[in-house]
């Protein structure tokens, strides 16, 4: 069931929350400010419902905040060097709001704007359309994403754009989550696996190199489950330029099979990641610095799995294209299934 819960006005701004569940143990909210995660409630090994997303407790607070709280990412996600771009022989220059980077789709991104919202039997249906050169972008893009809870436990992520020109896309959804539900706890005794030998490397400013640096024997490696903390520490060269973990991992990914996987040892939660994309960003909340919200969110207070395609792939030559052509059809399918923990996958 989807449904409307919570209208709010602020001054021209008319903020809206939708609730999804299926009774069945897992619910979500969603707000059409950003497309936002507002509160996932999984419940624990003790029946116990926990709301598992960092975030804020008025709906309204996202605006202006940072930290992408929970959005969904576009027109690109990740970073972009230089903020700029070459398609079809023609230098495209971006909103630089990283360094002079882009990241997450520039100044005002997807996770910054009003999305209009609609439900379709079970799914809450978002639509934002950007207007050509938005942030630097070419082509009108009309984007449809739409969330779901299904009978399986899995919050469903379904993304689909056209562009009216060549433009790039690459769409994602930036949830933070904490699996103990409880936001003062950090996340650094959750367990984590990714299906994954290589993360495309990165400089001193995040930016991929083109180079894939293997991950085995690595503090990197998370072939195996362990706990985030476990090698947080370790010296490597990659580890100090992020201060944690903030690396793309190139999947081993069938299209079909749980490409990641985490759980808490308390609550027993346990989220299983499945995607048609390549990629996926793990992140381990190195740059969160004491914002208010359901809690003080300091550094590694929450996590990040964030499928998508390579980042910055517009400007090497030897990643798969994230160049979507005119009149063609993005589609992408992401799925978080809950569950307590079970030992393999």
């Amino acid at each position: 069931m989807v449904k409307l819960i919570e209208e709010k006005k602020t001054g021209k701004d008319v903020f809206k929350c939708y609730e999804l569940g299926r009774g069945n143990g897992v619910r979500a909210q969603i707000i059409n400010y950003g497309g936002r995660i507002h509160r996932l409630f999984i419940s624990d090994i003790n029946g116990v419902e926990r709301d598992v997303v960092i975030g804020f407790n008025d709906i309204s607070e996202y605006k202006g905040s940072g930290g992408y709280f929970n959005a969904l990412i576009g027109r690109v996600g990740n970073r972009i060097g230089g903020a700029a771009f070459e398609l079809n022989g023609k230098k495209y220059r971006l909103g630089a709001n990283d360094n002079g980077n882009t990241l997450h789709g520039g100044k005002v991104g997807f996770d910054s704007v009003f999305w209009d919202t609609d439900i379709d039997g079970e799914e809450l249906v978002l639509r934002y359309t950007a207007a050509d050169m938005e942030e630097g972008f070419p082509g009108k893009l009309d984007v449809e994403v739409r969330y779901s809870v299904t009978e399986e436990n899995e919050l469903k992520i379904k993304y689909k754009a056209v562009s009216d020109e060549d433009t790039l896309c690459s769409l994602t959804n930036h949830a933070y989550f904490n699996l103990s539900g409880d936001f003062n706890n950090k996340i650094l005794g959750e367990c984590l696996k990714i299906k994954s030998d290589f993360i495309t490397a990165v400089d001193k400013a995040l930016i991929p190199t083109g180079e894939l640096y293997p991950v085995k024997n690595t503090p990197l490696d998370f072939n195996s489950m362990k706990e985030i903390g476990e090698e947080i520490s370790d010296k490597n060269e990659f580890l100090e330029i992020a201060g944690g973990y903030d690396f793309n991992y190139v999947l081993k990914n069938d299209g079909k099979s749980c490409v990641a996987k985490a759980f808490d040892p308390k609550t027993c939660i346990e989220m299983e990641v499945y995607t048609d994309r390549p990629c996926i960003q793990f992140y381990s909340g190195n740059f969160l610095n004491g914002e208010k919200g359901k809690a003080v969110f300091y550094k590694n207070c929450a996590f990040c799995l964030e499928t998508q395609g390579y980042p910055n792939a517009c400007n090497i030559e030897t990643f798969p294209s994230i160049t979507l052509k005119k009149g063609e059809i993005y589609s992408a399918e992401t799925k978080y299934k809950f569950s307590l923990y079970k030992a393999e996958f």
